[in-house]
């Protein structure tokens, strides 16, 4: 792998596990290639520090293409780093600098507690699904796809809702750990089609009261959640679920 060549230090958030306490560890770095993504460059640091008989560096990572969300890091105080609409994975080392210091640290949420290192449980996502998040069909043989006519601006806004890949970072972002990007666009993808409308009311309020029990933060709309989305989900999700809440609550048909 060729490219320009860097010497960086990486500041890094270790901690043993759940219960332990943790702190930032400085570890230097040379001949890191520009052409690495951030995972990689990862991927070197645990290589030298398993040559030099010391524990890695735990981090998520699955797909590694941008799709999964697994990748959660807090990059110099920036969900997923410094490029805008990009995953950590599909972060590159050309946007730093040699000689650089890069702090890496978990996403820090009361719902989102650390397991280890630089992992933290999500797994409050996966609740909020199950409590809602979903239609019910029947199963059998695939249905006809003309059945439902459903208008092209429709189905734009839910596919643009549906591109939420559930990696955390609107939450890691906000100054309220906040979950109501996740949430919304997640309701809005069910409720701007008609499939989600028989279950609308019962969907937008257990989802939201599962929001509420997992221990997420209150949104007060300072749009730092869109502006750290991997994805670029936008804030109108939010509104949306607003009136979906309000006007579940109005019907009371839950």
């Amino acid at each position: 792998m060729s490219g320009e060549l860097l010497n960086l230090t990486l500041r890094v958030w270790r901690q043993a596990g759940p219960a332990a306490s943790g702190g930032f560890r400085d570890y230097q770095l040379r001949g890191v290639s520009t052409h690495m993504s951030f995972l990689e460059m990862l991927d070197v640091l645990n290589e030298q520090l398993h040559q030099a008989g010391e524990e890695p560096v735990a981090f998520d990572h699955d797909c590694r293409e941008g799709l999964c969300g697994s990748c959660s890091l807090m990059i110099n105080g920036q969900a997923h780093g410094p490029e805008r609409g990009t995953t950590t994975c599909q972060l590159h080392m050309r946007r730093f600098r040699d000689g650089d210091t890069i702090v890496i640290e978990p996403w820090r949420a009361t719902a989102f507690p650390v397991l280890r290192d630089l992992v933290v449980d999500r797994s409050a996502f996966d609740r909020i699904i199950q409590s809602g998040g979903y239609v019910s069909v029947n199963t059998g043989n695939a249905p006809d796809g003309n059945a439902i006519p459903v208008p092209g601006h429709l189905q734009e806004l839910a596919m643009d809702a549906a591109a939420c890949i559930g990696c955390g970072a609107c939450v890691a972002a906000c100054k309220n750990a906040s979950a109501m990007l996740f949430v919304s666009a997640k309701v809005s993808q069910l409720a701007i089609l008609p499939q989600g409308r028989p279950e609308r009311n019962a969907r937008v309020v257990r989802m939201v009261a599962q929001m509420d029990q997992e221990g997420f933060g209150s949104c007060t709309n300072t749009s730092e959640c869109e502006a750290a989305c991997p994805a670029e989900i936008s804030v109108s999700n939010i509104a949306r679920l607003n009136r979906e809440y309000l006007r579940a609550s109005m019907t009371a048909e839950f």
